[in-house]
C-alpha cells in the first residue's frame, strides 16, 4: 500500500507543479475578466505602474515570496490572492491526482477546482461571476459527463431505456444544470417579490448550472443546502461582528457556492475513493 503511494508521488508531484501554472493563468483570469480585459495580450503587467512584469517576477508563489509581495519597479503591494489561488489549484490538482490517478475523472475535478477556485476569487473581489466560467463552464461539465459519468438518478427514470448509459450521464448532467439552476432562480425571484429587492444575481444562477452540469442533480442540491447554512451562519456573525446593515448587506454567495461546491466534490468524490483505495475499514 505505502509502496504504490510512493510510486505515484511523481505524478502527483508534477499535478501540483501544473496546478501551480495554471493557477498564475486563472489570476491572470480573475483580475481581467470582470474589467473587460483580453486574457492573452498584453503580458502581464503590475496594476499600479503598469511595468511588463519580467518572467523571472513571474514565477507561482515563489515570486511574490523573493519579492515580498511588493512589484520590483514601484514597491506597491502585490495582493496576497495571487500567491493563494496559485496555491489552492496546485493543491487541488495534487489531490485529484493523488487520489484517481492520471485518470479522467482526476482532469474532470481538477478542472472543477481551477474554475471553483477563479470564481470564488472573482466574487470576492468583485462581485462579478465571468460567464467565460459559469457558461463556460456549463458546457465543458455537460461533455465531461459522456466521459465520466455520472450517478445515474432522474435521467434514468426519464429517458427510455434503450438510451445508451453516455447518454443518460448527460441527461443527468442537463437536468443538473436546469434542476439547480431552476431552483434558485424560483428563490430569488419569490425573495425579490417579498422584500422588493435583489437578493441573488443572475450570475450565481448561471454558477449553480455549472455545478450541476459537473455534480448531478443530487450533488448540486447538496451544494445548494451546505453553501446556505455556511453563507447564512457566516453572513449573520460578520454582520454581529462589523455591525453593518443587515437590510442592506449584500452576501457574496457566489463564494459560498464555490467553497460548497468544492467540498462535496473533493470530499465526497476524491477523497472518500482514495480513502476507500488505501483499504480502510
Amino acid at each position: 500500500m505505502l509502496t504504490a503511494a510512493l510510486e505515484g508521488m511523481p505524478a502527483v508531484v508534477l499535478a501540483f507543479l501544473a496546478g501551480l501554472l495554471i493557477g498564475s493563468f486563472l489570476n491572470v483570469c480573475i483580475f481581467r475578466l470582470p474589467r473587460d480585459l483580453s486574457v492573452v495580450a498584453p503580458r502581464s503587467f503590475c496594476p499600479a505602474c503598469e511595468k511588463t512584469i519580467a518572467w523571472y517576477d513571474n514565477i507561482p508563489v515563489l515570486s511574490y515570496v523573493l519579492l515580498r509581495g511588493r512589484c520590483r519597479h514601484c514597491g506597491e503591494h502585490i495582493t496576497l490572492r495571487y500567491p493563494l489561488v496559485e496555491l489552492a489549484t496546485g493543491l487541488a490538482f495534487a489531490l485529484c491526482v493523488a487520489g484517481l490517478g492520471l485518470t479522467l475523472p482526476a482532469l474532470k475535478y481538477s478542472v472543477f477546482s481551477a474554475i471553483l477556485i477563479t470564481l470564488i476569487a472573482c466574487d470576492l473581489e468583485e462581485r462579478i461571476l465571468p460567464d467565460e466560467f459559469t457558461l463556460g463552464g456549463t458546457l465543458v461539465g455537460l461533455v465531461f459527463s459522456a466521459f465520466v459519468p455520472l450517478e445515474f438518478g432522474l435521467a434514468r427514470i426519464l429517458l427510455p431505456i434503450s438510451v445508451g448509459e453516455p447518454w443518460v450521464s448527460v441527461g443527468e448532467s442537463a437536468l443538473g444544470a436546469a434542476f439547480a439552476s431552476g431552483a434558485i432562480w424560483l428563490v430569488a425571484v419569490i425573495y425579490q417579490k417579498v422584500r422588493h429587492r435583489e437578493g441573488l444575481g443572475l450570475g450565481d444562477v448561471k454558477m449553480i448550472a455549472m455545478i450541476g452540469s459537473f455534480l448531478g442533480l443530487r450533488q448540486a442540491m447538496l451544494t445548494l443546502i451546505v453553501a446556505s447554512l455556511f453563507g447564512a451562519v457566516s453572513g449573520l456573525l460578520y454582520i454581529l461582528i462589523t455591525r453593518k446593515d443587515a437590510s442592506t448587506y449584500e452576501l457574496p454567495f457566489g463564494t459560498f457556492l464555490g467553497l460548497a461546491a468544492l467540498a462535496v466534490a473533493l470530499v465526497g468524490e476524491v477523497i472518500l475513493v482514495w480513502y476507500s483505495q488505501l483499504g480502510a475499514p
